[in-house]
C-alpha cells in the first residue's frame, strides 16, 4: 500500500488505516463479539499495509483499548497506534438504547491518570498518536492541551492530535503545542470540513483523519430500508437514517455506484479513493470487523479516480437529516 505521514512531522502510515471501534462498539451490539476474528483482521490490516489503527478510551468502554493491545502483543513494531481521551463513561448501559453513558471531561488531571490507563490496556510504553476525542466545554483547550503536551514531554505519546474541532479550536492548541492530526468524520455524504477544517489543515501540514468514511456503511448500499439496521445498533438513533430520509439518500448511493462501475472498483473503494485524493496528508480510517470488508477497504488505497470521476462525486447532494 502507499504510505504518507500524518501531517508534514508525523510518522509514516498507509495512506487508508483501520478504525477498531465497532469490533466492540456501538454498531450491530445485538451480534455476539468474536474476538479471535476480530485479532485477526487487525492482522490482516498491518500485512496490507494498513498501520494506523485508532480506537479510543471510551469504546467499549474501555475494551477496545484491551483488543487492540491483546492483537499487536507481538506486532508492536508494525502498528501505529492511535487512541483517544476526554470523554468519560458514566454508565455502561445509562445512554441511549443501553448504550454507555459518556460525557466531556478535559480536566487535566483525567487526561494525566487516562494515559496510565490507556497504556495498560494497549500493552505498551508509548501511544503514537493521542487525541482529545472531544473538547470539553467546561475546560479551556488550552489546559486540556497541555497536558496532553505534558504527556509527550514524558515519552508516553509521540504525536497529538484534535477531534471534531474548529479552526479556531486547532489554532489556540497550536499557540501550546503542535497538532499532528485532526479527526473528523469526513465522507461523501458528510464534506463540512471542506470548507475551512480541511484548508487550514493543509496550509498547516496537519494531517486528517476521516471516520466514518463510508457514510456508517450507508455508501455501500447495505441499507434500503430502516428495517435493514441491525437490532441495538447506533445508526437507528441517527436523523439520517431514520425511514424518509434514508429512502431520500439511496439516491447517493446509485451515484456512488455508478462511478464504481465506471471504473470498476466497489463502491468502499470509490468512497476512499474520493477521501485519499483530498490532501496528501488525509488518511481514512473505514471500520470493520470482517476479513472480507477489510481486503476491500484496503483496495480503496491505490485507486486512481480521473478529474471527471472526481468531479462527478463532488457533484453528489448533501444527504437528507442532520448526522446526529
Amino acid at each position: 500500500m502507499r504510505t504518507t505521514t500524518l501531517g508534514s512531522h508525523g510518522p509514516e502510515v498507509g495512506v487508508v488505516g483501520l478504525g477498531a471501534m465497532g469490533m466492540s462498539f456501538a454498531y450491530d451490539m445485538a451480534a455476539p463479539r468474536d474476538v479471535a476474528t476480530s485479532v485477526s483482521v487487525i492482522h490482516q490490516a498491518l500485512d496490507l499495509g494498513m498501520t494506523l489503527i485508532d480506537t479510543a478510551d471510551v469504546y467499549g468502554p474501555y475494551t477496545n483499548e484491551e483488543l487492540v493491545g491483546r492483537a499487536l502483543a507481538d506486532r508492536r513494531d508494525r502498528a501505529v497506534i492511535a487512541t483517544k481521551v476526554g470523554m468519560e463513561c458514566l454508565d455502561p448501559t445509562g445512554g441511549p438504547g443501553g448504550a454507555p453513558l459518556v460525557r466531556p471531561n478535559g480536566r487535566p488531571e483525567h487526561v494525566s491518570a487516562a494515559i496510565d490507563a490507556s497504556l495498560r490496556r494497549l500493552g505498551t510504553d508509548h501511544i503514537d498518536l493521542y487525541q482529545l476525542h472531544r473538547v470539553d466545554p467546561e475546560v479551556p483547550v488550552e489546559e486540556t492541551w497541555g497536558a496532553l503536551a505534558e504527556a509527550v514531554t514524558a515519552g508516553k505519546a509521540r504525536y497529538i492530535g484534535l477531534s471534531e474541532v474548529s479552526v479556531q479550536q486547532i489554532q489556540r492548541a497550536q499557540s501550546i503545542h503542535p497538532v499532528a492530526t485532526v479527526q473528523s468524520e469526513f465522507s461523501l455524504w458528510t464534506r463540512d470540513v471542506k470548507t475551512e477544517v480541511l484548508p487550514y489543515c493543509h496550509e498547516n501540514g496537519i494531517g486528517l483523519l476521516p471516520y466514518s468514511p463510508l457514510g456508517r456503511g450507508f455508501l455501500l448500499g447495505r441499507f434500503a430500508s430502516f428495517d435493514d439496521l441491525p437490532a441495538d445498533d447506533q445508526r437507528r438513533r441517527l436523523p439520517r437514517f431514520q425511514q424518509d430520509n434514508l429512502r431520500a439518500n439511496l439516491d447517493i448511493v446509485s451515484k456512488v455506484r455508478e462511478v464504481a462501475d465506471r471504473v470498476g472498483a466497489t463502491p468502499a473503494q470509490v468512497a476512499l479513493a474520493w477521501l485519499v485524493a483530498q490532501g496528501e496528508y488525509v488518511v481514512p480510517i473505514p471500520g470493520t470487523k470482517t476479513p472480507k470488508y477489510l481486503a476491500d477497504n484496503a483496495g480503496g488505497a491505490d485507486l486512481k479516480l480521473s478529474a471527471a470521476d472526481l468531479a462527478d462525486l463532488d457533484a453528489i447532494p448533501a444527504p437528507v437529516g442532520a448526522r446526529y
